[in-house]
């Protein structure tokens, strides 16, 4: 009988990332159909706090790596302790979210435990044999392609917002183990001395629920200002398309596409963006597209749940006052 599912959490600012809660969460609803446990694994320092948060989302079990060595993310120290910890464990599956983090250690850990690696899946189901299958876009989205190998453990990265969140029971306990780093100077090749952050109340692009973007449109980075300013006015994460990027109007960061960053938002607004196959691979998982562009035969209008043909400096400061509206 399998072990059960394991989930690679992350944390930022002393709290749990939202698509670890989702994690944890969906491997909640998992292990119930299919009578297995939950294992949440939390690496870094000061951590212990985290395990209580980890255990009301639905772990039955905590293991807390705590070592100054692990305080920032590295490549190597990271491989080599979940590495361990994954062997010490023998989980069915390995879950964690298709973010930087994740996407970095994935394939390291899939090679060293020489399994596969299901990546960007955005559902899970059980089958009748109860063994997991992932599905994940392929073709830029065009279609799905439903992954499940015969190694184990599976491992698997998630699209952040692909599974909704249950609310916490804070009667939920969960076992909290203490596992030394026990790191090989050999896997310490980068060792990061400071992390410069950059201060902003929006939300990271890839954890918000709301996400407003502009393309070439918008001309010249002032007029991102425009957008920014419906953003803050409903709690939005601001997003540019490649075609904006490239024209300097937004750093690299904020660039949504198969280039980019993979969001899956409950709303994304994409302002004077034409809808190339590249951004779409980006953002067509939505939960709702509005369109905002003045050509009526825009490709985005062709995903888009409601579309308004207009000018975006006409529209978006108009859809800013009535939001300010609604909001007050």
């Amino acid at each position: 009988m399998p072990k059960g599912i394991l989930v690679v959490l992350e944390q930022y600012n002393g709290e749990l990332r939202k698509v670890s809660l989702e994690l944890l969460s969906e491997g909640r609803r998992l292990a119930d159909m299919a009578g297995l446990k939950v294992t949440g694994v939390l690496l870094g320092q000061n951590l212990k706090d985290l395990a209580a948060a980890a255990a009301s989302y639905g772990a039955d079990k905590v293991i807390v790596v705590d070592d100054p060595a692990l305080k920032d993310y590295t490549t190597g120290a990271y491989t080599s302790v979940l590495n361990r910890v994954i062997r010490d464990e023998e989980p069915e599956v390995v879950m964690m979210g298709n973010t930087g983090i994740g996407r970095d250690l994935a394939p390291r850990l899939a090679q060293r435990l020489g399994v596969g690696c299901a990546s960007d899946c955005v559902a899970v189901s059980v089958d009748p044999a109860y063994k997991l299958r992932f599905k994940r876009p392929v073709y830029a989205g065009k279609a799905y392609a439903e992954v499940a190998t015969e190694a184990r453990p599976i491992l698997a990265t998630i699209r952040p917002n692909s599974f909704s969140v249950a609310a916490p029971n804070p009667d939920h306990q969960a076992e909290v183990v203490e596992v030394a780093a026990s790191i090989d100077a050999a896997d310490l090749r980068a060792i990061v001395k400071e992390v410069i952050r950059q201060a902003s109340s929006r939300p990271e692009l890839t954890d918000a629920n709301v996400i407003v973007s502009g393309g070439r449109a918008m001309k010249n980075a002032e007029n991102f200002k425009i957008l920014e300013d419906l953003a803050d006015t409903i709690g939005a994460a601001v997003g540019a398309s490649r075609a904006a990027v490239d024209s300097g109007y937004r750093e690299y960061k904020y660039q949504v596409g198969q280039t980019g960053k993979t969001v899956s938002p409950t709303l994304y607004i994409a302002c004077g963006i034409s809808g190339a196959i590249q951004h779409l691979a980006g953002m067509g998982s939505a939960k709702v597209i509005v369109a905002i562009n003045k050509d009526p035969e825009a490709n985005i209008f062709t995903v888009a749940d409601y579309g308004i043909v207009g000018d975006v400096f006409e529209i978006v400061p108009l859809l800013t006052e009535e939001f300010k509206k609604q909001l007050a």
